[in-house]
């Protein structure tokens, strides 16, 4: 006894539609009279309907499984669709490769975009503008130098690598102490409810206070 393994069966075009939906396509494709034809396609249409109900709720669905039923015969059936045949060339159209970036970053724990950062500073004319832009810089580089290395890092070795990638075009005085930035405070929404929650909370307690009777004390006969 030989059994039909699915590893041994051609490979589904339309998984979801199941083996039988797709051999009673490759079946169509063989029927000589074109009425024929036309009739089962109209059965398999309505068969494909109930096993994906889902469709129902896309625009247009019957114009979907008529594709459907194109694509699963591989565009070899030939029956009189109420639609414009797909063309196997769109719907099988593969997408442009993505360009990826390639730049040679020389100090990598800071990233291209300080690199870009740099340049468009030392394009600066104005003096102090620059100054300003230069000591931003130079923060944003020790907050990506710190993402790194979770330790520390010396205000030296920012300044010394901020005049390495300028070439020497931006500088900062030895004793510049730069900002740690801290981006670990919670998003408004959370400081919004926290905060209720503490008003709440705080209320309850005022409530509570207000609220409470004292005790009557009994009286003495």
């Amino acid at each position: 006894m030989i059994f039909d393994y699915n590893s041994t069966r051609p490979k589904l075009i339309l998984a979801e539609y199941g083996r039988n939906v797709q051999n009673m396509v490759d079946y169509i494709c063989t029927v000589p009279d074109r009425a024929e034809r036309n009739r089962l396609a109209q059965v398999v249409i309505d068969m494909m309907g109930v096993l994906n109900p889902h469709l129902r709720d896309v625009s247009d669905f019957k114009h979907k499984l008529w594709d459907h039923l194109y694509i699963i015969s591989d565009f070899k059936i030939d029956v009189d669709s109420p639609y414009p045949a797909p063309n196997k060339e769109e719907i099988r159209h593969k997408p442009e490769p993505l360009q990826y970036p390639n730049h040679r970053i020389r100090y990598k724990h800071y990233g291209h975009t300080v690199e870009q950062m740099i340049n468009k500073a030392v394009g600066i004319s104005d003096g102090e503008t620059k100054v300003k832009m230069t000591l931003g810089i130079a923060n944003f580089m020790k907050m990506a130098y710190l993402t790194w290395n979770k330790d520390a890092v010396a205000d030296e070795q920012i300044l010394t690598d901020l005049k390495t990638l300028s070439n020497g075009q931006l500088e900062l005085p030895a004793d510049t102490v730069l900002t740690k930035l801290d981006f670990k405070t919670p998003p408004p929404g959370n400081r919004t409810k926290s905060g209720n929650a503490s008003n709440q909370q705080q209320n309850k307690q005022q409530g509570g206070k207000k609220n409470k009777k004292p005790l009557n004390k009994q009286k003495k006969k």
